[in-house]
């Protein structure tokens, strides 16, 4: 059995790594030297060069999504997905990488034409607990149809034995990863919220959380620095994009952003000296 892993980033490698640990045969492709570099000094057969890469019978899609002027910028998942359509024929397609619904369904049909085994399995992967919390966890999946679920099933669930939570169509799967996402930073800007409106009153924040999440169905989060790394502001902004109803999550960006402002400016009065 061959793996083609493309990608080979903070979520790649170390499903290109979990993936050749279960005896699968694993070929790593990434555009980027010093990932492919990674990748060869961790035991990973990585090429930069598409032409390559020997035919698979089992491509993960692992490379990153980003935003441009605050929109989902999907290029490099269309990207890779032209370079596979010249080498899949029968092989099972898994995009792993964060997409916004939909866009399973128009690769299938604008680039493989209606004819490739296509699931999603969005990662769930967090680099502070890669044990935990790496690649083997829950997962969600969705296939394009029946026969694409099924053979994904089979390879995660059984082959690599990643436990699933089945979704049944692969637009669920696809929503799932940005709401959880979304989901996350809402929690972070409630407390965030809730932190200025304490020091506002006078009122001991961290008193305050602990005592409201002694009810059993209360759990406020900590209010540290802001919103920050690439995944939860990125999957914010993919949600918010796909509906008009989204008032809360931009409400959310706008307490976000207001908190950062709020702490740049309790800093610099503490450092003056000023109350």
């Amino acid at each position: 059995m061959k793996v083609c892993v493309a990608g080979l980033g903070h979520i790649g490698l170390p499903t290109a790594l979990y993936v050749a640990n279960r005896g699968l045969k694993v070929f790593g492709y990434d555009i980027s030297e010093k990932a492919v570099a990674k990748a060869k000094s961790s035991g990973i057969n990585a090429l930069r060069n598409w032409a390559d890469v020997p035919p698979a019978d089992f491509y993960m899609i692992c490379v990153s999504t980003f935003l441009k002027n605050n929109e989902p910028d999907l290029t490099p998942v269309f990207d890779v997905c032209e370079k596979i359509a010249e080498k899949a024929e029968s092989a099972l397609i898994s995009i792993e990488s964060t997409v916004i619904p939909g866009t399973c369904r128009k690769i299938n049909e604008n680039i493989f034409k209606g004819c490739a085994a296509l699931v999603h399995v969005p990662h769930r992967y967090w680099i502070r607990d890669p044990i935990k919390r790496g690649v083997k966890q829950l997962r969600i999946i969705g296939g394009v149809n029946d026969v694409s679920l099924k053979r994904g099933v089979r390879f995660y669930r059984d082959q690599l034995n990643i436990p699933l939570h089945v979704a049944s169509s692969i637009e669920v799967a696809e929503m799932s990863k940005i709401v959880e996402n979304a989901y996350r930073y809402l929690q972070i800007a409630f407390a965030e919220d809730l932190k200025m409106t304490c020091d506002e009153l006078q009122i001991n924040f961290e008193e305050a959380r602990k005592a409201c999440n002694t009810k059993w169905n209360v759990e406020i989060l900590e209010a540290r620095k802001g919103i920050g790394g690439h995944c939860l502001p990125k999957d914010m902004e993919f949600f918010i994009s796909i509906s008009p109803y989204n008032t809360i999550l931009k409400s959310a960006v706008s307490v976000d952003n207001t908190y950062k402002k709020w702490l740049a400016n309790k800093e610099k009065r503490h450092l003056i000296g000023n109350p």
